[in-house]
């Protein structure tokens, strides 16, 4: 068997060292810039691509990252299994039950995100197929579904980095976009194997009709047979087998296993991988801890070396077209902005919030550069549109976040202590798990306010159950909007062992902060959580408050100490 010789091993090597170093290090700058970290991983590739260093020395970058031969054919084999992992880990997000669990608000808002600029892509896409950069063999109806699909799709693992550096995810506004965002994808990515099955792209071994029949029924299966097995499964696993590594063996497996079905049924392997990862992802038996372990294992080596790759693909000087690029940016937020903010408002948001609502839904980020990639390399498009639809990705994500505190708008600050009595504040908690806990701080908040228990307890705990409410570094804030409150009524919970609050962090909570605030003042809502982000920006903060305080005075005093920037330490508040 021939492999690779022991020259293009070690060109291999140093290719994929030097996409890993930079695109690190390029996701720490734009972290620390605040920025997604795809956004920094992208753009290192495209500084190592034909931009920028091909252009410096064109000889040294194809040397380093040929475009032929036995080393890019491996280049591009370890791409396709970084996608394909990186697939399994937005399908873990998905959890499907919380689309049903939020109601109205969110299927209207996702099924509007999806139809409105679905519509608008679909129609001038069709009939001018050549302006938008079709490549020459796409047939006009093919390339119409797949750019309509492209304007329809939303990112979600950015949309809950960028609602969790807000401090909203745990909000109204917040889990209407992320349960938007997962019918989105969901919807998105089934439609666009439709496509790629009628391109005839991943295999010839059906027709596109059996090919579309046989990805309806494995849908159907991996999101109800499929989810119970995994589910069923889990269990055992972890009773029988070491962790992680058991654990591991079993998603990475399986993902591949999918992946190779769907290649072979007639859609990219890149589709089973993301089912598989639903139906993962939707167990009640996957441990934080694991899924954690699987999602730094793909996000901090497979996913930085795939958009880093994405950067060699094409020239992005030589195929920039300003007109296309504007014109793709302009029907991407449009359909998405003025969509979703409608379908919200009709949902009955304020108008500041539908806003809110559209420009979270906006933000494109990794998904859209992978279905541009998959175009690209399928022979739908060209360099031009995928350098547009990668611009427009990179745009919507670095802006959606500033556009959404912008439109909250910059009330006057509040803290959250205003709102603590003596009678809202227990020092000493009692052990028990979350839901006790939340139980026992919403009665006492409730209560203080001169308001019904009962259904103040059954708001919290019915969004607790939706979202955990834990926000890292040992606090947690179960909050609700309830109508007849005047103003908001806070409630403190001081527990010195910690609680288990199931963390995405894995750490113990220390702190319980309960938020009841009017139902008609969404704004005020979200300046008291943001004080508590603000009072709590410490990573001890919590862990040092439950240990010290025991009376309300002491509480006083301590958040009175917290909220003056230490010397050297930037605020770094996320709410206005």
């Amino acid at each position: 068997m021939q492999g690779l010789s022991p020259h293009e091993v070690s060109n291999f090597f140093f290719a994929v060292a030097v996409l890993l170093i930079a695109a690190r290090a390029a996701a720490e700058v734009a972290q620390w810039l605040r920025q997604p970290g795809v956004v920094g991983e992208i753009l290192a590739g495209v500084v190592l691509g034909p931009t920028v260093f091909g252009t410096l020395a064109p000889e040294l970058q194809a040397r380093v990252f040929p475009s032929e031969g036995s080393v890019a054919i491996a280049l591009n084999s370890l791409g396709t299994l970084a996608i394909a992992l990186f697939l399994l880990v937005a399908g873990m997000e998905i959890d499907l039950s919380a689309v049903w669990r939020q109601g109205k608000a969110a299927l209207r808002v996702g099924l509007i995100g999806i139809i409105v600029p679905f519509a608008l892509g679909f129609v001038p896409a069709s009939l001018t197929p050549d302006w938008f950069g079709a490549a020459d063999e796409s047939k006009p109806m093919l390339f119409g579904l797949f750019f309509a699909t492209a304007m329809a799709i939303t990112a979600l693992p950015v949309i809950a980095k960028i609602l969790f550096d807000l401090k909203i995810f745990h909000t109204d506004v917040g889990v209407t976009i992320i349960s938007a965002a997962i019918l989105n994808d969901l919807a998105g990515w089934i439609i666009f194997a439709f496509v790629l099955s009628l391109m005839g792209v991943a295999s010839h071994t059906f027709t596109p009709a059996v090919t579309a029949t046989l990805t309806i029924f494995f849908t159907i299966f991996m999101l109800t047979v499929g989810r119970w097995a995994v589910n069923r499964a889990l269990p055992w696993i972890q009773a029988h087998t070491q962790w992680p590594a058991g654990i591991l063996a079993f998603a990475l497996s399986m993902t591949l296993l999918m992946g190779a079905l769907t290649e072979w049924v007639g859609v990219h392997a890149i589709f089973g991988a993301f089912l598989f990862g639903i139906a993962l992802g939707d167990s009640t038996h996957l441990r934080r801890r694991t899924r954690t372990t699987i999602d730094q294992f793909v996000s901090f080596i497979f996913a930085p070396i795939f958009f880093a790759s994405i950067g060699l693909q094409a020239n992005f000087v030589e195929s920039f077209n300003l007109p296309l690029v504007l014109v793709v940016l302009l029907i991407a937020s449009m359909g998405k902005v003025l969509g979703c903010s409608a379908a919200a408002r009709g949902a009955g948001f304020g108008s500041r919030e539908s806003l809110a609502v559209g420009f979270g839904m906006n933000a494109r980020g990794a998904m859209e550069i992978v279905l541009g990639l998959l175009a690209l390399q399928a022979g739908i498009i060209g360099e031009e549109l995928f350098v547009a639809l990668v611009i427009m990705a990179l745009l919507t994500s670095m802006t959606s976040g500033t556009l959404i505190q912008y439109v909250i708008g910059h009330k006057r600050q509040v803290s959250f202590i205003k709102f603590v009595s003596s009678k809202t504040f227990m020092p000493i908690l009692e052990p028990g798990d979350r839901f006790e806990v939340t139980r026992l701080l919403t009665v006492a908040a409730a209560e203080a306010a001169g308001v019904s228990a009962d259904p103040a307890v059954a708001s919290v705990l019915t969004r607790e159950r939706l979202f955990n409410s834990s926000m890292g570094n040992g606090i947690a804030i179960p909050h609700a909007r309830l109508p007849g409150l005047k103003q908001p009524v806070v409630a403190v919970g001081l527990s010195r062992d910690g609680i288990n609050w199931e963390s995405r962090d894995n750490l113990p909570v220390h702190v319980v902060i309960v938020v009841l605030a009017p139902d008609d003042n969404p704004s005020l809502h979200l300046s008291v959580l943001g004080s508590v982000a603000r009072a709590f920006r410490r990573p001890q903060a919590a862990p040092s408050l439950a240990s010290t305080a025991s009376n309300l005075t002491e509480l006083r005093a301590f958040l009175r100490v917290e909220s003056t920037p230490h010397a050297g330490e930037p605020d770094h508040a996320s709410l206005p």
